[in-house]
């Protein structure tokens, strides 16, 4: 799961909620600096990531984006959960979005003291080019693809080539994603 998955399974709990958008830039023992309920959001983030991976339609998903992209098929699918999500009616209106988003922003804005150094800098570009919102539109999806394939070490296509995936698996990928978020949402209430 990508951004707003991680900030949606946080429950509207701010410290929570922290801690899950943090967790990938929190190494080692660093995780210990941080409050409690900055902690638990921190091992909610990471329960997370292991039960998607291992989540079967995830698992289906990664081999639709595996000839093209490698070892990199999940980190693109993580991104494309979370366009699903985001179009989700049961979940979200485009209103309902749009307000949840800049209630995120507002409480890493709050927190922006104890976000590590790296992590300031992505909230900036962010908060800056509305990510979580925009993740409900293509173009969205395509911004964070290429943003994901300038960062790539050994990623050698250009952002048309998983997009091309995503375009054109756009149905099959979206019957994954209906799969698997109904279980990715039980498993997290029981993580709280």
């Amino acid at each position: 799961m990508n951004y707003l998955a991680h900030a949606y399974l946080s429950f509207n709990d701010p410290h929570i909620t922290v801690g899950q958008m943090i967790a990938d830039f929190v190494k080692g023992k660093q995780v210990f600096t941080y409050p409690d309920t900055i902690q638990q959001g921190i091992r909610m983030h990471r329960a997370l990531d292991e039960f998607t991976d291992k989540h079967p339609a995830t698992r289906r998903a990664k081999a639709i984006f595996q000839p093209s992209c490698g070892p990199y098929g999940g980190v693109f699918m993580d991104v494309v959960y979370d366009h699903y999500l985001a179009n989700d009616a049961t979940h979200f209106t485009l209103p309902a979005l749009q307000e949840f988003v800049a209630s995120v922003y507002g409480v890493l804005e709050d927190n922006h003291h104890l976000l590590p150094p790296f992590f300031q800098q992505v909230f900036k570009y962010m908060r800056t080019e509305n990510w979580l919102y925009r993740y409900h539109e293509r173009d969205g999806i395509f911004r964070s693809f290429s943003g994901i394939v300038r960062r790539a070490k050994y990623f050698e296509h250009p952002a048309d080539v998983p997009f091309g995936v995503f375009e054109h698996h756009y149905l099959t990928l979206g019957d994954c994603y209906r799969e698997f978020f109904p279980d990715a949402l039980a498993f997290m209430k029981n993580q709280e």
